[in-house]
């Protein structure tokens, strides 16, 4: 009769989330946990890098698995992950005595089956139960797909892995790419399946297929809270249940949840993952996920925006995700160029001769009010607010590169509006400026409007600007803004905004004098 496994792999794929630092006494307390679920394969951590750090669920050679898993269970098997992006040198793995792992799965790429045919073999031949995992397993044409399986056939390895990389599977594209597996290959090799939730496709994708009734075994990847990179990956604590209810096993779910409520919660508070529209787009536009988590990050896209930016990326970028690659895309979305030599004209003359006061969203405007209004209230004063409404200080001009928060203030203001040649969804402007004439070379602060409207106003020939509300960021506390709609979370990336800006900053006081109202974290 055929057997259905669960294996859980909440500290190698939910380890995206927090880098592997679950913690020494996590990673050993998950695995005890686990153990007494049931549940019959336990990956414990991924197998590259070259150092071993206890509180990482990653290992450099099998040997340090050891100290994490004994006692082992032996109900249980234990795995390592090994990606042949990176593969560690062969003597790193020791023949297999039972003193470690039992097993390792291999991810790669369509561009590094040869390679990962020839690691796995060795693998094997050590001694160690393989697992081979096909990333991206809808980017295969189906005769490269029944190839690769043909090729792993004369290995006869323990489980052969459709992998849903980017979450995008839906069930009639899966159960093509399920039929095609089971039908090439061979007996006695099971089929496994490794889910991202992207589109909320993984637990009725792994239902479908436990249901199909294949009479080859199979193996279904989970995590624990569904934790995972994005959107997460298939909940272990659900799928154990509908197992539970409709296959006749009897896993232990109190266990589980023992690991979400000791060991994942504060993770969770803290690394949000689940469902989001970034992550739906890029699943829907076909890109690698990471697009929509770097770019989520900037926190200036709309929706609309998003999904054109998406969608722009060309076929044969959006699968292999870099940073450099994201920020030009990014940038070169942001740069609709225009010529606004007219419209700086405009600005400088109507600045020229006052006082110019410019408000940032900092915390410091709530704590220096009364300073703040006496300078604002200034008749000689023209007060330019960046990125945000501003009401109480009654600003004369409101300056946005960011249609997201601009979206907030439009229509709500009697300030003249500036806004950057990227915001064409606005339907408030009296001045369009060029974004990339004041962008940051940077791609941490881009489009950091403050530096954006100096650079403006050293374009206008302004020679002094009084500045307050331009705090600067904190690595202990989120809440630096002066306005709570405004808030978002920079504190991972505080000290090299604060370094960056403070750079720019400098640059921009050798072309006008900046005067700081409120006290401020740059050096300058």
């Amino acid at each position: 009769m055929r057997k259905i496994y669960l294996l859980d792999c909440t500290l190698r794929d939910g380890g995206y989330i927090n880098d592997w630092r679950f913690g020494e006494e996590a990673i050993k307390g998950i695995g005890r946990k686990l153990a007494q679920t049931g549940i019959e394969i336990f990956e414990v951590g991924f197998i590259k890098g070259d150092t071993y750090d206890p509180d990482r669920a990653v290992f450099p050679d099998v040997d340090s698995f050891k100290g994490v898993i004994e006692p082992k269970d032996p109900k249980m098997k234990y795995v390592g992950m090994l990606d042949m992006s990176a593969p560690i040198p062969m003597d790193r793995i020791p023949p297999c005595d039972g003193s470690s792992i039992d097993g390792i799965r291999v991810i790669f790429k369509k561009d590094k089956i040869d390679q990962a045919y020839e690691y796995c073999k060795k693998i094997q031949e050590l001694g160690y139960f393989i697992s081979v995992n096909f990333v991206g397993s809808d980017l295969y044409t189906d005769k490269e797909f029944i190839e690769g399986i043909e090729k792993f056939n004369t290995l006869d390895p323990f489980a052969v892995s459709i992998v849903d990389s980017f979450g995008l599977i839906k069930r009639k594209q899966f159960l093509r790419l399920v039929y095609l597996a089971d039908n090439n290959l061979k007996k006695g090799i099971t089929l496994a399946y490794h889910a991202h939730n992207n589109l909320q496709q993984a637990f009725g994708n792994a239902e479908a297929l436990v249901e199909l009734n294949l009479k080859r075994d199979l193996v279904i990847d989970a995590c624990v809270f569904g934790m995972g990179r994005g959107a997460g990956n298939l909940n272990l604590e659900l799928f154990a249940e509908y197992m539970n209810e409709n296959f006749g096993t009897s896993y232990k779910i109190e266990p589980m949840l023992e690991i979400m409520d000791e060991y994942l919660s504060e993770i969770y508070k803290n690394k949000f993952w689940g469902y989001s529209i970034p992550l739906y787009l890029s699943a829907t536009t076909g890109c690698h996920p990471n697009y929509a988590i770097y770019l989520a990050e900037k926190d200036s896209l709309t929706v609309k925006a998003f999904n054109e930016l998406l969608q722009s990326i060309p076929k044969e970028d959006k699968a292999l995700f870099s940073k450099d690659k994201a920020e030009k895309y990014y940038r070169d979305y942001l740069e609709t160029f225009i010529d606004d030599k007219d419209t700086v004209k405009r600005i400088s003359e109507e600045l020229q001769g006052k006082k110019i006061l410019v408000l940032a969203p900092g915390r410091s405007l709530a704590t220096y009010r009364d300073k703040v209004k006496e300078k604002a209230d200034d008749r000689d004063t023209v007060v330019m607010a960046a990125n945000f409404p501003a009401e109480e200080f009654h600003p004369d001009y409101i300056f946005s590169s960011n249609m997201r928060r601009f979206g907030r203030i439009q229509g709500k203001t009697d300030a003249k509006c500036i806004v950057t040649s990227n915001m064409t969804d606005c339907t408030q402007k009296d001045y369009v400026v060029n974004f990339s004439s004041y962008s940051c070379k940077d791609g941490n602060i881009i489009d950091n409007s403050v530096l954006m409207l100096l650079k403006l106003l050293a374009a206008a020939g302004v020679k002094e600007v009084s500045i307050a509300g331009m705090d600067g960021y904190s690595k202990k506390d989120p809440a630096v803004y002066y306005d709570s709609r405004l808030f978002f979370d920079f504190t991972n990336e505080a000290e090299i905004r604060n370094e960056k800006i403070s750079e720019e900053l400098k640059d921009i006081k050798k072309h006008m004098n900046l005067n700081f109202v409120t006290p401020t974290n740059y050096e300058i």
